[in-house]
């Protein structure tokens, strides 16, 4: 009796173990989902010109407006005439977007050595060049020429006149204005 007892167990036991085998081992009903990347939208490529401070081509996000446009090229000048422009103004792709000078503003067109070349006369070494010196270079102040002498202080001379682009606060577009107006060389 005891064996049959052993042997009913075994078979349910059995029976058990191949029903759970079968129930974890089949696939699943249905289909995987399957997960995209959200979508994102084309910009809208403006070109900027006129009275602000970086002009040029720019990308968007869609449905930016003229404001948005104008924050990216830096603002307005001074010189901006802001009563025709309408802020509001939803961008389109590829516009043109032209901020007019005040009648009788002069608008800057390239950089601004010409003016510079009258205010100092020789070439500037930076290297050996005074606070007051490196002031008087377009786009140079006194804290920027402080930082001119520290960090030549702290790494050493400068041993072409690119490397002043290293200096915190200097870019490409002041070392354009002054490159023609600083050397390394004795």
């Amino acid at each position: 009796m005891k064996s049959i007892l052993y042997l009913a167990s075994g078979i349910l036991f059995g029976l058990f173990v191949a029903a759970l085998v079968w129930v974890v081992a089949r696939s699943p009903s249905g289909e995987a989902v399957v997960l995209r990347p959200a979508p994102t939208e084309k910009p809208v490529v403006v070109y900027i010109t006129g009275a602000v401070p970086r002009p040029g081509v720019y990308a968007l996000p869609k449905n930016a407006r003229i404001q948005d446009a104008i924050s990216a090229a830096g603002g307005f000048l001074a010189e901006a005439d802001k009563s025709e422009i309408n802020l509001a103004a939803v961008l389109e792709d590829g516009e043109k977007l032209e901020v007019p000078y005040i009648e009788g503003a002069s608008p800057v067109i390239g950089t601004p050595v010409p003016e510079v070349e009258t205010s100092t006369s020789e070439v500037i070494n930076i290297n050996t060049a005074s606070i007051a010196e490196l002031d008087t270079l377009p786009g140079i102040g006194p804290t920027t020429a402080q930082k001119i002498i520290d960090y030549r202080e702290q790494n050493g001379p400068f041993l072409n006149i690119e490397d002043i682009i290293n200096v915190s606060g200097i870019g490409p577009g002041t070392y354009e204005r002054i490159k023609d107006l600083i050397t390394v060389d004795s």
